[in-house]
Parts: C-alpha cells; structure tokens; sequence
C-alpha cells in the first residue's frame, strides 16, 4: 500500500505517477490495485464553514472512504491505466458528496450567512455601492416573494450586466424557485427570439437604460424594472427579512421561503452556449451541476486565499455565472463587479483601487491590459487566469515580463458549468514536499478540477485511446450538463453514458497536465490529413513576430474554405499586411508540411469576436466564403 505520486496537494488533483509501483508488483508476483480515498466530512464540513468543527478534532472524527478500483497485472498497470482508473474512482467519490443532492437556494442561504456582516459585493458602475451578505439575503428574499407572488411562469428570463442587480435579480429567482434564464444581448435579434421562445421565457427582469441602449433585441412588454421595483419595498420590510434572515436557523428559513431540501439533478438554471461555432443551444445547468463545480473551483483555488476577485465577465457567460457570481455567494472571495470586459482602462483602475486579487479574462482582454497598465496597478493580483481562446507564448512572456505575474490558462465550457481546468501557481518546497509541486506546464491547460474523468477517443470511431495520445476530449463528472433544452438530437449527438464529447482535440501528458489542440470545427481534411487551424495560427504568429504584437486584439486566424480538388484549403483572415512568399518560405523553414501551409491571405479590418472575446466562428467562415477566391494571393482585401 503506497502513495505513488511521492508529494502531496492541497488541490485535489493527480499528479505525476512514480513508476516504482510497476517494479514492487512485478517482483512480488502480485497485482496493482487502485485505490481512491474520499475524506467524507472534511469535504462536508469544509463545504459548510466548518472551521468550528476543525478546531475540535477529538469529538468529531474524520472519515474516510476507500474507493477500490480492479486489481491490475503488474504488466497491465501502466501509468496511463492507472492514472485513468484514478480518475475514474475519483469521479466515483465526487458524485457521492452529500452536498451535492442539495439546493443551490439552500447553499446561498448558508454561504450568506456565514458572511451576514461581511462585504460580498460591491459594483463600481453603482459608485463603489457595497451589500453585506445580510443585505444582500434580505432583498433577494424580499424578491423572492414578490416574485412568487406575481409571476406564475417557471422560468425568469434576465437581461442585465455584472452587478448588483443582477445578482439580485439572479438570486431572488432561485430562492422564489424558480429558473433564471441570463439572456446573451450581444448576439442579436434573431438568435434571442429563438432562445427566448424554446425556453418559454414571458418576461424579463431588465432596466429602462439597457432597453434604449440595447434596439436589436426583442424586447418583451412585460418587463419588469429591478431598479423601480427594488425601491418599492419598504424600508421596514427590509430590516424585517434582515433581522428573520439573521434569527432563523437556515433549515427554518428554508422552509419559511418554500425551498425544496433536495435540488439535485433538477434543472437551476439554463444558459445558452455563445453561438461561436453554431446556433445557441440551450444547456440546462441543474443543482448539482452549480454546487459541483463550485466546489471543484474551491478545492483548487482554496490554498491561495484569495479575499476578493474581479466580477467583469456577463452573466449570460457561463464562467461569468458560476466563478464570479455563484462561487461568492456560496462562501468564495468577495466579488467587485464592473459592467463591461471591454473598458481596459476602467478594470485596471478598479483593480488598482480595491485590490482585487483574482483576475478572470480572455487573451485578447489580457492584452490591452499589456499596452494600458502600469506595473503599480496590478501588484496586488495573485493569480491571472485566461480562458475561451488559446493564449499566445509570446503574450505571456511579455506579460509576465512587466507585471512579474504569472499568467495561468484554463479551459472550460458551458456543458461543464463550466471549469474544467486550469493551471495553478507551483507549491513551493516544504518539510512534506522538499521539492515542491508543479502547478503549471506552459502551454497546457493545467491538471483537471478534482472529480471528473477522462477519455481520448478516436474522433471517427469512439474507439478508447490512451490518454497521453492525441484524440478527442470525452469528460464524465457532477459538472457534466444533463442534456440541451428541447434538442434531444444534439444531446444524444454528445451524451452518451453520462461522457459528455467535448468536440475538443487533447491529450494528457504523464503528469496530469491536459493539453488542448483544437476544436474539431476547427480542423480541416485536406488530401484526407486532418489539419489543426491552431497548430497553424502558431506557427504564423512565431514566423511574424514581432510584427503582429503591437496589435491589441488578435491580428489573424485560419479558416477551412471548400476545395473541389482537396476537400478543403486554408484562408489566413488578416488584419496587417502580409507577405505570403516570404511567409512560406519561413513556414517551411519551422517544418511545417507543404500541405499545411495557407495559399490566400485575406485582409480584413478586425477579426469577429463574441462580447465575451471569444473568436466568432461563424463570423470568420462568413468573412472566408463571401469574399472572392482569387487562384492564389499574396493579399486580397
């Protein structure tokens, strides 16, 4: 009985497998069990502030369960199997927590409380205005009743930025029972008509400015006013839910607000996926889901101690729903909200001026924030994590070179609710671990949040692939979403035994650490070899530099157009002048296959992204196969 990975983690996740238990098994005729052990109530009371419960050890033991996976020839067990039957009891364990069967509702009732008079947010658009948990319990609750009382529809369609009302507006549907819908007001019309309809949405919680600002989206008339109606309540009736919200046992305020004990596998709340790549699907987030990954991110994040994070990112974006607007509620850091990701010079200062310590962005955020901060400014960050996009080397070399941060990549969808993983900041030598702990791999994504599982598959057959060989992404945990709304094509398309298929290309590598090559929308078969975009885009933006770094938002992508002869070609979209001739031939200098090499550079004046800074697909495809496809360029416009 040994530990293999010879160090221990606070985060809960694998690390490197030593190879002396391969060695142990063969010489001793015996075979290799896994084994996964669950600490039980530390997850219970940790997960429920049980810092009381820790300082009394004697009279509350801890318990732990043992996971035991298949005994393994000693020829058999191999570091890729066992790190995958690893996985595999771990996910086991995770969906065993008690407190995942609960409410999110129940779950902020508790994590409010325990900050009753703590600050927990403050928006800067609202000038600096700040709610303690009480406040902020007392509203919602007032909210809730009103909600309850007025509104028969199930589900709440929301249309509001970062903030306090709409983590109010968020909060109060919950404790009314009832489904927040966070509507994406970036993405048109046409595609909120749809979503708006197949959820059922018959009003929405909003204010007068964003319909006035906001004309391409199809305003409901039965809107209802947070601002106005917050104002309605009477001052008396607010201190009144205060003072209940602080005297009641949360069991009792549970049942005096009508929250069902169990939430479960019943639907919390239902996002649409940003449409980058397709029309928006509806994915129903259930209890479970939110609690899981809140967890997950906390078990990960728990040992920086962090106090306050930056709250930017929409609240229609799924990491803008789970990491910076459920995980405070739910006992995470204090939350600073600003409306917008999009004012650099705004979200620098208000790091600056609260001292915010966790900073949530995109690559293309991330580097307007290179060109417009001082050093000074972001001194009190101890973390930087970018996700929707691949981050480029030479963006965080320049980076880290002036802020002296290291920047951490992670990677996530809204099917995973959404974090999946990301890098970490190393564990530095210690009596336990006198060599410290690895928490980042540049260019990977990091080690998976604790409790979910993998596989590597053939992209064409489903066939199992070791996890260290390139394939596709398949992921299984209690993050994992249940199904799309009204869509049972598409889920069976990607469900399949509780595996959810990520259309990512990855890999793990013997430590842990999970490497993504791309989507699979974005490769390409030319003469019958897949060719990655990503891999691509790389190589030009390494045979470019530094021509292309004095540009703030990505300066160019690559995009499959259709080729009678080959299947498919490869288009650069390109915001600066290219010399193709010169290009290729330092292409084929770094090696890279004569096939592989784009023969059209296009030149556009921006590159479409979403709100959120995520590459818009369809938009780039749009702009590859609506221009004129002259034989071959160096630069058409």
């Amino acid at each position: 009985c040994l530990f293999p990975e010879g160090a221990l983690t606070r985060t809960a996740t694998l690390q490197k497998l030593n190879r002396g238990y391969e060695l142990i098994a063969r010489k001793a005729h015996v075979p290799v069990m896994p084994i996964w052990l669950e600490n039980v109530w530390g997850s219970v009371f940790s997960y429920y502030g049980g810092h009381f419960f820790w300082k009394i050890p004697r009279i509350v033991p801890l318990r732990v369960w043992l996971y035991f996976g298949a005994p393994l020839s000693a020829a058999e067990a191999k570091p890729e199997v066992v790190r995958r039957c690893l996985y595999d009891l771990s996910e086991e364990a995770f969906q065993a927590r008690p407190e995942l069967v609960s409410h999110v509702g129940c779950e902020s009732l508790r994590g409010l409380r325990k900050k009753f008079f703590a600050p927990v947010i403050t928006d800067v658009y609202a000038g600096n205005r700040t709610l303690t948990g009480g406040k902020l319990l007392a509203v919602s609750i007032a909210l809730a009743f009103w909600l309850k009382k007025n509104v028969p529809e199930r589900r709440v369609g929301i249309v509001l930025p970062p903030g306090i009302g709409a983590t109010i507006a968020n909060l109060g549907v919950i404790l009314a029972g009832k489904i927040p819908v966070n509507l994406n007001f970036s993405t048109g019309r046409s595609s909120n008509e749809s979503a708006m309809a197949r959820a059922g949405v018959q009003r929405l919680i909003t204010v007068p400015a964003l319909v006035d600002q906001i004309k391409d989206f199809p305003w409901l008339e039965n809107r209802i006013d947070i601002t106005a109606l917050l104002k309605s309540f009477s001052p008396l009736a607010l201190k009144r839910y205060w003072v209940t919200a602080w005297l009641l046992p949360v069991p009792v305020l549970r049942r005096w607000l009508g929250l069902p004990e169990r939430g479960d596998r019943e639907e919390a709340a239902l996002l649409f996926t940003s449409g980058s790549a397709g029309d928006p699907k509806g994915v129903i987030l259930t209890h479970r889901n939110i609690l899981a990954n809140t967890a997950q991110i906390g078990a990960i994040l728990g040992r920086i101690d962090l106090k306050s994070i930056l709250g930017c990112l929409p609240v229609f974006h799924s990491f803008g729903f789970t990491v910076t607007f459920w995980w405070p509620l739910l006992g995470g850091p204090r939350v600073v909200t600003y409306p917008s990701p999009l004012d650099a010079q705004k979200i620098i200062e208000t790091i600056e001026k609260h001292k915010l310590e966790l900073l949530i962005t995109t690559p293309t955020f991330l580097r307007a924030f290179l060109r417009k901060a001082k050093p000074e400014q972001l001194k009190s960050l101890k973390m930087v994590v970018t996700g929707a996009e691949k981050l480029p080397l030479d963006l965080l070399h320049d980076f880290e070179a002036k802020f002296g941060l290291r920047v951490s990549e992670g990677y996530g969808m809204t099917e995973a609710s959404p974090v999946v993983a990301t890098n970490l900041p190393d564990e530095p030598p210690s009596a336990m671990n006198p060599d410290g702990v690895l928490g980042r791999r540049i260019g990977s994504v990091g080690r998976m949040v604790p409790g979910l599982t993998a596989r590597i598959r053939d992209p064409e057959t489903d066939q199992d692939l070791p996890l260290f060989q390139s394939g596709m992404l398949w992921l299984r945990g209690a993050n994992v979403f249940e199904g799309y709304l009204k869509d049972t094509d598409r889920t069976k398309d990607v469900l399949q035994d509780g595996w959810y298929k990520t259309g990512d290309v990855g890999r793990l590598d013997e430590e842990g650490f999970l490497f993504i090559e791309g989507r699979m929308s974005r490769f390409s078969k030319i003469g019958g070899e897949m060719v990655p975009h990503l891999t691509v885009e790389q190589k030009i933006v390494e045979a470019l530099q530094p021509h292309l770094s004095e540009h703030e938002g990505p300066a160019l992508v690559v995009v499959g157009v259709p080729d009678e002869k080959k299947g498919e070609s490869l288009v650069i979209l390109s915001v600066v002048p290219i010399d193709l001739p010169d290009l290729r031939r330092k292409l084929v200098d770094q090696g890279l296959p004569n096939l592989w090499i784009p023969k059209i550079v296009r030149l556009v004046p921006a590159i479409p992204l979403m709100a959120t800074g995520k590459l818009d697909l369809r938009g780039c495809q749009r702009l590859a196969t609506e221009m004129e496809t002259p034989a071959e360029t160096s630069v058409t416009s």
